[in-house]
């Protein structure tokens, strides 16, 4: 019966290959229970018990509608950099966290309206297909370089910005679970990832003076009053807010097309035509459930880049998103244990994963500049400017100019000038609004 809900004779998986794949899901973005909820509390003042409610809870049922409603193995969280810009909202002091709250949901229903009208999915299919992959091996250059920050590999410097970090007990840990994930891929054995992760995590456990294992392994007192329907909605609705909202709405855009992209394309979920099954769905669950996680009190939730953890593990169906939701529904119950998963431990997922998605850069013509440079672009911009939305806009920007440039402007589909315009908007709305902001008070 499951096998026939949710097509897995057709998508050629099985139900052990799509529990281990939404468990490794799970385990490469379970730092988000604690990662989202620190970066809140601590430049909002919001409560940080509720927010890991919360972040667990918005999760699991934005992932589990996703499995249910898109059938895909696509996970959806309150987005990295969209936390951090809602915390600086509020610690620039622009607005207090019931307003940023508004603003996230007012940015929501802004992307669902864009969704049902039919932009959103026009804008995807009007991307290139050389450019669709270099999405994708930007992006895998990007989680590679967040594994290997979260491994300790690569470390900051003031004088060259990154740098080779020392060979310290807790990479060696890493380095060895990373061994084993490569051995599994070497050897075709699925749950490698899995394997991988929880070896590093027994050996953190034994090595490593700061992993412990917790005093309790239950946790019943989590509450989100606090902060839950808190939000004030007419608040946000002031005119120097105009440009926020419309930032956050083109920053979950443009990361949440990026990783639909090329997840989407990486799960085999496109058809003859190249275009992607269960689009309009897909992107109508990303923007109810940022409304969703606004109304209980978090920031604009996201389509997570780490679904293709899991994609790689075999993961095709939605199962794999009702898995990875109802563990994060469990880890509600289970939180210290979550918690003793060191981040150098699942940065080795991120690695191999990125290593995966390297393989569509055969896939771009670099011999044909118009396509190549736009490409590069992209790549480049998305590991570089450490987000999947700048570098999205860059690369789309470019290639327009290339085109016209060249006099081959009539190439370019309408839905693409819509695209340039929005990443135009995108790199200089939030400056406007600060103006407008500045010149009122002024006033």
């Amino acid at each position: 019966m499951v096998g026939k809900l949710f097509q897995l004779a057709d998508k050629h998986t099985s139900v052990r290959i799509e529990v281990v794949a939404g468990l490794t899901t799970f385990l490469t973005m379970a730092y988000i229970i604690f990662v989202n909820p620190l970066i809140l509390s601590s430049a909002t003042g919001m409560d940080k018990e509720a927010l890991i409610a919360v972040t667990c809870i918005v999760t699991a049922a934005a992932t589990i509608a996703t499995g249910i409603f898109a059938n895909a193995p696509i996970a959806m969280a309150p987005g990295m950099g969209l936390n951090a810009f809602f915390a600086y909202l509020v610690a620039s002091e622009k607005m207090d966290w019931p307003t940023a709250l508004g603003v996230v949901f007012l940015s929501g229903v802004l992307f669902l309206a864009l969704t049902v009208l039919g932009l959103r999915r026009r804008l995807v299919e009007a991307i290139p297909t050389s450019l669709i992959s270099a999405i994708a091996v930007g992006i895998g250059l990007f989680i590679t370089f967040i594994g290997l920050v979260k491994l300790g590999v690569v470390v900051g410097d003031p004088h060259t910005l990154v740098t080779a970090g020392p060979i310290t007990a807790t990479v060696l840990i890493g380095l060895f679970g990373l061994l084993v994930m490569v051995f599994f891929e070497m050897r075709k054995i699925s749950g490698g990832l899995v394997v991988g992760i929880l070896a590093a995590t027994i050996l953190a456990v034994f090595f490593d003076d700061k992993t412990e294992l917790p005093q309790h392994f239950v946790s019943v007192h989590l509450n989100i009053q606090a902060i839950a329907f808190r939000l004030d909605i007419l608040g946000a609705l002031k005119w120097s807010f105009f440009g926020t909202i419309f930032t956050l709405t083109f920053m979950d855009m443009f990361d949440s097309v990026g990783t639909l992209v090329a997840c989407c394309h990486q799960a085999g979920m496109v058809d003859e035509r190249g275009r992607i099954q269960g689009l309009d769905r897909l992107m109508g669950i990303d923007a109810l459930a940022t409304v969703f996680g606004a109304l209980l009190g978090t920031s604009t939730t996201t389509s997570y880049i780490e679904s293709a953890a899991g994609i790689e593990q075999g993961g095709r169906s939605g199962l794999t998103s009702i898995v990875t939701g109802g563990l994060f529904l469990l880890a509600l119950l289970f939180v210290p244990v979550v918690e003793i998963v060191p981040a150098y431990a699942t940065a080795p997922a991120l690695i191999m994963v990125g290593l995966f998605m390297m393989k569509e850069v055969k896939k771009i013509d670099f011999t044909n500049l118009e396509e190549a440079f736009p490409a590069f672009i992209i790549m480049i911009m998305i590991a570089l400017s450490y987000s999947i939305s700048t570098g999205l806009a860059f690369g789309f920007i470019s290639f327009t100019l290339i085109k016209v440039v060249s006099g081959k402007a009539k190439e370019i589909k309408p839905a693409m000038a819509v695209i340039v315009v929005f990443s135009m908007l995108f790199l200089t709305l939030d400056q406007l609004g600060g103006l407008i902001a500045y010149f009122k008070h002024l006033k």
